[in-house]
Order: C-alpha cells, then sequence, then structure tokens
C-alpha cells in the first residue's frame, strides 16, 4: 500500500497498524530532516514526535493529491522553527545554553558536511514541483516513471525538472562557498540525507501519535502549538491579500528567522582566539616559479555577538591589521577587508582548524589551513633609530637610500642596517612608491660582497661595497631576473609619518600643503564600494614638496604610496605612480583639487577637499 492508502486505512478503519507501518516507512526521512535543522538529538526525537502527531491529526484533512514526503518536509520544516524559537527564548531566560550540540561530523571537510547545513534551506527556497520532484528522486529512490506518475508528467519531463531542480541547488550552494557539481549533490543526498533513527522512537512515535497526542508532554505540545501556528501563517499568506495583514504575518516570519538564526549562532562552535597559517602571495619569489610567503597570525575576538578579526604578517612586519567585516554562518566564516580582498574560510566540528579555500588577491594553488595556537610566530619589533645609527668599526650599519633599475621604471628603496657583529645583519627594507614599510630583512656581508634578502623571500639584493662604506653598487634579483640596483648612506628622515621636519601649514586655500581626502564609488563584481582616498602634501625646507597617498579602504592601515613624479606649476599639480601605473592631474578651484585619476587605460574625475585633520 502507499502512503496515501495507508492514511485512509487509518482514517476509514482506524487501522493502528497502517499507520505504524507508515511512522516506520517515514521516521527516518523525518528524524534526519530535524537532525540536520538542530543539531541535536533530543530535540529532533521531540520534533518527529510532534510531527506524526500533526500528521494523526490531519490526516483526514489531505487530499488524494497530496505528496506525503513533501507535506513531512513543510511540516517537519516548521516543527523545527517553532522548537528552535523555544530554546532561543529559553536561552534568553536562562542566560546560559542548557542544550549543547551533540552532533560531531566523521568528516567535517567531506562535501556533505558542507551541505548539510545548508539543504534544508536550500530545498524550501524551491518551487513546490521541483522540491517535491528531489524529495522522490533522491530522498525516496523513485524511478523518473514513479515521479511522473506523482507529479502529473512524463518521465522525460521528470528528468528534466531534477536536472533543473539540482542546478538551481548547485547555484545555492556555490553562493555560501560550497563547491560542488550537481553530480555531488546527488550523489551526497542520495547516500547521506537518511540517518539511522534510535531504535525505541518509532514504537513510541507511533503510540503518541495515534493518540493524537494525548499523553505526549508539554514540550512536545508546544511545538504542535508553534507549527500548527507558521502552517495557518504559510496559509494565509498564499491566499490572503490584505495589506495590514499580510504586514503582520511578514513579522511574524521575521521573528521566526530571526529566532533561528539566534539560536543557530548561539550553538556555534567557539572561534574566538588566534590561528596561524602559511600564506603564498600574490609575487615571484627569488628564483623563477617560486613563491614568496609569510605567515599570517589570524586574531578573531567577539564582542556583543558581533565578531572583530585583526591580522599579523609576521615575515612582512605588519601587527594588528584590522580585516573589516566578518560574518560566521557555521561551517562558513567570511572575512571583508573591503570589496577586492574578501577572504572564505571553513570551520571544523570542533573548532579547532579553519581551511581558506578563497581569497582575491592572492595566489593560493593548495587551501590553506589554520591551526588553533596558543603561541603564535610574533611579528619582530620595528628597528629604532638608535638601533640602526651609524657607529665606528661598521661598515653597514646605518640608513640607506636608493633604486632599483633605471629610467621610468627606477623603484625607490630605504635599507636600515644593524650589525650582529658575526657577519651577518637584522635589516629592514621599505619601498616607499608600493606602500611597503619595514620589511623585515637579513643579510651577511663577506669580502665586501654583501647580500641582503627579504624575509617573506621575495627579492634578494647582492653587491659590493666602494672603499670608503658609502655606495652599495648590484643587483636585485626577483622571479628569476636581475635588475642594477644601488644605495647610498643617508641621513635618515621618517619614511611616512606627519613629523616636526614636514610642514603642512597652509596660510591660504591655494597652499598645495596640508591635509587632503577624495572618495569614488567602484563597481566590483556586481558590488558597489567607496574607496576613500587621503593624501598628505608637505612642503620641505628647500621648498620642494613630499606627498603621501593612503588607499584607506582597500588597504587600511598599510603604508601609503609615494608618487615617483611630483610636479607642481601653480594652480596645477601632476602626480606618477610608475610602479602602479596611476597618474593624477589636478587643478586648484575654490579651494579644491579637481581633477582625473587615470589608471588602466581610463580615467575618471577624482577631487580632493582640504582636511584639517591627518
Amino acid at each position: 500500500m502507499d502512503d496515501l492508502a495507508l492514511l485512509r486505512e487509518y482514517v476509514t478503519r482506524h487501522s493502528e497498524a497502517a499507520f505504524a507501518e507508515l511512522v516506520g516507512r517515514r521516521i527516518g526521512f523525518v528524524y534526519s530532516a530535524a537532525l540536520r535543522q538542530v543539531r541535536e538529538p533530543l530535540m529532533a526525537e521531540e520534533i518527529t514526535q510532534a510531527v506524526f502527531i500533526i500528521l494523526a491529526q490531519k490526516a483526514g484533512r489531505l487530499s488524494e493529491k497530496t505528496v506525503l514526503i513533501g507535506w513531512l518536509f513543510r511540516t517537519t520544516r516548521y516543527t523545527a522553527l517553532a522548537q528552535i524559537r523555544v530554546a532561543a527564548g529559553r536561552r534568553r531566560r536562562e542566560k546560559e545554553v542548557q542544550m549543547q550540540p551533540q552532533l560531531q561530523a566523521a568528516a567535517p571537510d567531506s562535501p556533505w558536511e558542507q551541505m548539510s547545513p545548508l539543504l534544508d534551506e536550500a530545498l524550501a527556497a524551491l518551487g513546490e514541483k521541483d522540491r517535491r520532484a528531489l524529495l522522490l528522486r533522491f530522498f525516496e529512490n523513485k524511478s523518473l516513471a514513479e515521479i511522473g506518475n506523482s507529479l502529473g508528467m512524463g518521465e522525460d519531463t521528470a528528468r528534466k525538472r531534477i536536472r533543473r531542480a539540482l542546478e538551481k541547488l548547485h547555484r545555492y550552494f556555490s553562493k555560501r562557498g560550497v563547491s560542488s557539481t550537481t553530480a555531488i549533490i546527488a550523489g551526497e543526498i542520495s547516500a547521506n540525507s537518511v540517518q539511522a533513527v534510535p531504535l525505541v522512537l518509532p514504537k513510541s512515535v507511533a503510540a503518541v501519535a495515534i493518540a493524537k497526542g494525548v499523553a505526549a508532554s508539554t514540550s512536545i505540545l508546544t511545538l504542535i502549538h508553534g507549527a500548527l501556528k507558521m502552517m495557518a501563517w504559510t496559509k494565509a499568506k498564499n491566499t490572503v491579500v490584505t495589506g495590514g495583514l499580510m504586514l503582520i504575518i511578514a513579522g511574524m516570519g521575521i521573528v521566526a528567522i530571526d529566532a533561528t538564526h539566534s539560536w543557530r549562532a548561539a550553538h556555534y562552535p567557539n572561534i574566538q582566539g588566534t590561528w596561524e597559517g602559511v600564506m603564498l602571495l600574490d609575487n615571484a619569489g627569488v628564483s623563477a616559479g617560486e613563491a614568496a610567503r609569510t605567515h599570517v597570525v589570524l586574531r578573531l575576538t567577539k564582542t556583543n555577538d558581533v565578531y572583530r578579526a585583526t591580522t599579523d604578517w609576521i615575515e612582512m612586519g605588519r601587527k594588528d591589521a584590522s580585516m573589516g567585516k566578518v560574518v560566521y554562518n557555521y561551517p562558513f566564516l567570511q572575512i571583508e577587508r573591503n570589496v577586492r580582498d574578501i577572504w572564505k574560510l571553513r570551520v571544523n566540528a570542533d573548532a579547532t582548524q579553519m581551511i581558506l579555500d578563497h581569497a582575491i588577491h592572492f595566489i593560493q594553488p593548495d587551501p590553506i589551513l589554520f591551526l588553533r595556537t596558543a603561541s603564535p610566530e610574533p611579528v619582530p619589533p620595528r628597528l629604532t633609530e638608535a638601533e640602526f645609527a651609524p657607529r665606528a668599526g661598521s661598515e653597514l650599519q646605518g640608513y640607506w637610500e636608493g633604486k632599483v633599475d633605471t629610467g621610468s621604471n627606477a623603484v625607490h628603496v630605504n635599507l636600515k642596517i644593524v650589525d650582529k657583529g658575526d657577519g651577518t645583519f637584522r635589516a629592514e627594507m621599505s619601498w616607499p612608491e608600493l606602500g611597503a614599510y619595514g620589511r623585515p630583512a637579513r643579510g651577511n656581508y663577506q669580502r665586501s660582497l654583501v647580500k641582503f634578502q627579504d624575509n617573506i623571500g621575495q627579492g634578494l639584493f647582492q653587491g659590493a661595497v666602494n672603499a670608503n662604506d658609502t655606495e652599495m653598487n648590484g643587483s636585485w634579483t626577483h622571479g628569476g631576473k636581475s635588475i642594477p640596483a644601488s644605495l647610498k648612506r643617508a641621513n635618515y628622515r621618517a619614511e611616512y609619518l606627519v613629523d616636526a621636519d614636514k610642514d603642512y601649514s597652509s596660510k591660504s586655500k591655494d597652499d598645495l600643503q596640508g591635509h587632503w581626502k577624495g572618495s569614488w564609488v567602484v563597481t566590483i563584481a556586481r558590488s558597489k564600494a567607496t574607496i576613500r582616498l587621503a593624501l598628505n602634501i608637505a612642503r620641505l625646507p628647500d621648498d620642494s614638496y613630499s606627498a603621501a597617498l593612503y588607499n584607506v579602504d582597500q588597504f587600511g592601515n598599510d603604508g601609503p604610496i609615494s608618487p615617483s613624479e611630483f610636479n607642481y606649476d601653480f594652480p596645477n599639480l601632476r602626480l606618477k605612480w610608475n610602479q602602479i601605473g596611476c597618474t593624477y592631474e589636478g587643478t586648484f578651484k575654490d579651494g579644491n583639487l579637481v581633477g582625473v585619476w587615470f589608471q588602466g587605460g581610463g580615467g575618471f574625475p577624482l577631487t580632493f577637499e582640504r582636511t584639517g585633520a591627518e
């Protein structure tokens, strides 16, 4: 007998055996769906009892066209939502969580572990016929002919509907960071959708349901009441178009969704703490085919249920870099520094590992594994002026300025050197035109030949020191290619900080020196973002100018980029950054710099307004 025949037997002849058989046939589907949504076996058992009590109460009102597996899916979902709302309210009253998730994934990185928390939401987002087709095919193992007969369509049409529905699930999962194919989705659902049911549950559920809840506990009766209310709201929403009533129903839906998210979020594995991994950078190393790399320490904290993330980049010498918006929806964690720098991570069941499988601006052939750590790698402290000040007996200790390459391709580089006294050196490299400051480096010196390499393994300077220890001439090797490089001793000056020896004061609205701000709106991957710029211009004692441009939203608290060329002939200003291929041409107008930013073969308007703040 099919499902509806068993129900008719129960309704017309009060056959408890028919209903018990129906329970035994469908309890695995209901229990598994409940377990996926609440992730706690005891709660899933209560939801299962409530669903079959509702079925017993409504059995006489189900039409002949009802596809029972679809009805059970919707009712289980409503009951799970009611359970989550009850649990969320209980948690608020008790001030501490009484229910902890007991479901542990055997293989946290498997496709099923990624899909399982999202599956029921994905199915609920489908149209009724699409959802029924998938439930019959992959949860019931029905043939295409049987599915077509149940849905009133031909076998070929049923095949096409299933294929389109799988494609919709694939898009749903992809948007949430799950990498898969329609074939993988079909296989994983077929293999894992029904979990083992506790041995005594079918008999107890059948007995309580046949009695239509007379002997049910208070908690189960509460679930039934909540589920029936949600089912009534849905029916009203589908039939009533009165504006006021629709608004109330929508509000109830929002409350349910908020309660669901609140409860689930409270039960997510705790990810606060310190994590460490090794990241390959979007640059070649010293040799061809070699990657530059750095240890990354990720710190996650939570205040008032809002997460905050900062990072240390050990070999790059960067500390406490703010990472922007953090969205945690277990097992997925997304960190959005800006629209062009987004990290997507996956958290394992006991929150001891996270895998970063996507990060814009980085080349990462293999996923990055972040592990919890109580003793993260420290960022080396920045060198102080006293540490690298020139001293007698050391040919190299001091501050050096120079260039890598020649002509318009030349890039300025600054080098601070501390002699360790054993033929090796601690150093810091800075590249003002690239916004890279204080990069830790190491070096050695033998027989007038010197070598310095940054700690990320991106480049290597090799050269000879002249007789009076004032110049180093040689080459810079990067990506297997060597280009000319030279450095000269210089008097140290702060590289980009606003300090006393730079004049930012302006006496009239047409004075160039000062602090300026500008912004523009860009569209990246269909998302709009505002990119803010801060431009500091100082007048030096010789009446020349120095400038520092900060890209606030894309590079945060990184150092600024200094222009390769600075040309000013009142009222016209032209700044050029050779290494990033950008130029700004502006003119004084009503106290502002009004001009155009040129980049990538095009240009767009950009106005800088004077501001009193740094």
